[in-house]
């Protein structure tokens, strides 16, 4: 089971990435930005930190939980128009699966 969550949600799930998972046939649209302190009770095998503030900051003792920093741009914080920012969306979204899913055949084996 996967969990996500922010050292600063911003209290909605941006809706270019809802636009972009719709793509590849997720559906986040009913999901929520949560805080990590929502899961300060609750066990973890992995954490992994996608940016580099929440894996400096965040305020979770995640007890026996590896944590592994894969470092990400925050495609919310692009600038431009729609078409323009679209892209970064689709390539974040694309390079986190990419780089999560090669991270867990590695451990696998």
């Amino acid at each position: 089971v996967a969990r996500s969550a922010g050292t600063a949600p911003a209290g909605y799930v941006h809706p270019m990435a809802i636009q972009v998972m719709a793509e590849l046939g997720i559906d986040i649209s009913t999901h929520r930005s949560k805080a990590v302190s929502e899961f300060r009770d609750a066990d973890f095998d992995l954490a992994i930190a996608v940016c580099d503030h929440g894996a400096k900051t965040c305020p979770l003792r995640l007890g026996p939980s590896q944590v592994v920093h894969m470092g990400f741009p925050d495609p919310a914080q692009s600038t431009g128009t729609e078409g323009e920012r679209l892209p970064i969306f689709r390539q974040v979204r694309d390079d986190i699966r990419h780089k999560v899913f090669c991270y867990l055949d590695r451990v696998a084996d």
